[in-house]
């Protein structure tokens, strides 16, 4: 089964009378990895709820594979969202809700969840309600992978990993992704260690998208340049500034624009290295509400 598309228009979205989400308008493609970032508070939880039915729209349309997902039951079925807080039968083992999960989902690979418990060193035989955060995290990414849905969402579910666990998500949702390819939205505040995965970027600001392109594409709309330091802010001058370091007499500064290639081209003849723009840089100066020096 194909990875469904994902399409929000006016999307609109309330706690009681607290707006949550401002006419989110989206279209994701599917078999794609989405990104979907933001600071705490942006929305993203509400909006992969929404995606997932767990909540009904305040105003807008969700469309998932052409349809409205809310009390869809023949639609649900295909769809997983995995929240960091987890959703498993706390006093099972986790033998046992790998096996409801295998009845709940028909895409859902048993072999591969018991394959992945080894691989994370879980327990089958452990209790849900035992598990440390970082267990849970991990058996809630086994969940999300072996689900194999059509439209798969982790909502920050790596967080309570330590860094192997981490890399061993990032690195089984790629392999699994290129041989079961579904449509998959990551949630996460650790750009910089998923942005290799991202084909998509959407981020999310106080309910509000700020942004929504192609991941490649922003990339390239900037460059970060490293090398002596006034040679640096020469060739940064008058350039929108997203991000600097220094360290001893290098700096590194990521600037965020259309730069054309002579420009590129005289920095490099003048010793600087350039390279493409990190995703967390733009991510923290488009979201920074604080005025910065000289604006």
């Amino acid at each position: 089964m194909n990875g469904y598309p994902v399409r929000t228009e006016g999307l609109g979205m309330s706690y009681g009378r607290t707006p949550a989400l401002h006419s989110i308008s989206l279209d994701l493609a599917p078999d794609r990895i989405h990104g979907l970032l933001g600071r705490n508070a942006a929305g993203k939880t509400t909006l992969l709820s929404g995606l997932a039915a767990l909540r009904p729209a305040s105003a807008g349309t969700i469309l998932i594979g052409g349809q409205d997902p809310f009390e869809n039951e023949r639609l649900m079925e295909h769809i997983c969202l995995i929240r960091e807080s987890g959703d498993f039968i706390p006093d099972r083992r986790l033998s046992s809700n790998l096996r409801y999960l295998q009845l709940a989902r028909p895409t859902f690979d048993l072999d591969y969840a018991e394959s992945l418990l080894e691989a994370f060193r879980l327990d089958p035989r452990k209790r849900a309600q035992t598990l440390s955060r970082g267990q849970a995290s991990a058996f809630g990414a086994i969940a999300g992978l072996a689900s194999r849905a059509p439209l798969t969402m982790f909502d920050e579910v790596h967080l309570g990993m330590d860094a192997p666990s981490r890399q061993r998500f990032y690195d089984e949702l790629l392999k699994d992704f290129v041989e079961h390819p579904r449509t998959i939205i990551l949630s996460s505040h650790l750009i910089s260690e998923v942005e290799h995965l991202l084909e998509t970027v959407t981020i999310l600001h106080d309910g509000n998208v700020l942004l929504a392109d192609e991941a490649d594409a922003l990339r390239t709309r900037g460059a970060t340049l490293t090398g002596p330091s006034a040679l640096v802010d020469q060739h940064a001058d008058g350039q929108t500034v997203v991000g600097l370091r220094d360290l001893g007499p290098t700096r590194q500064v990521t600037v965020f624009g259309d730069l054309d290639e002579e420009s590129l081209r005289s920095a490099q003849a003048d010793g600087i290295q350039v390279g493409s723009v990190p995703l967390q840089d733009l991510f923290i100066h488009l979201t920074n509400d604080e005025p910065r020096e000289g604006s």
